[in-house]
């Protein structure tokens, strides 16, 4: 699993509620950058609110070429693979990145879900980075 390196805080209201933007290289891809944007519950929230381990399972992906793509050993079943966890709440809780290799497309597709013990999530993000590498037009002046 790759880690996160923190690269952003956006403050979004008095209550101490920030959406907080993570970084992670794909630990079997080279060249592959991806952040995630995910909102974070204050203190003030908490309290009021009552609901004290628990954040939203709301988050945002892209993912991009940030050097020369080099594909390592990935599963390249339609499952894909996971790539990126990281707890929402104490024990109900996660957010997950999972990678899926579209061969026929030549694309890398990544998936940010919730995952929830007992019930699923439909709230999802996801990027893709294709990994083809373009032809050269060649033209002829005769």
């Amino acid at each position: 699993m790759a880690l996160a390196e923190k690269v952003g805080n956006v403050d979004v209201d008095w209550l101490g509620n920030d959406i907080v933007l993570e970084a992670f290289n794909d630990p079997e891809v080279q060249g592959v950058t991806c952040h995630v944007a995910y909102f974070e519950r204050g203190i003030i929230d908490r309290l009021q609110n009552g609901n004290w381990f628990e954040d939203p399972s709301n988050s945002s992906i892209a993912c991009r070429q940030t050097g020369p793509i080099v594909i390592g050993d990935i599963d390249r079943s339609d499952e894909g693979e996971n790539v990126f966890s990281e707890r929402r709440s104490i024990i109900w809780k996660s957010l997950g990145v999972k990678r899926i290799f579209d061969e026929k497309n030549q694309t890398l597709i990544y998936i940010a879900h919730a995952r929830e013990v007992q019930n699923g999530s439909a709230k999802m993000s996801i990027s893709t980075v294709p990994v083809f590498r373009p032809q050269m037009a060649v033209s002829s002046s005769r």
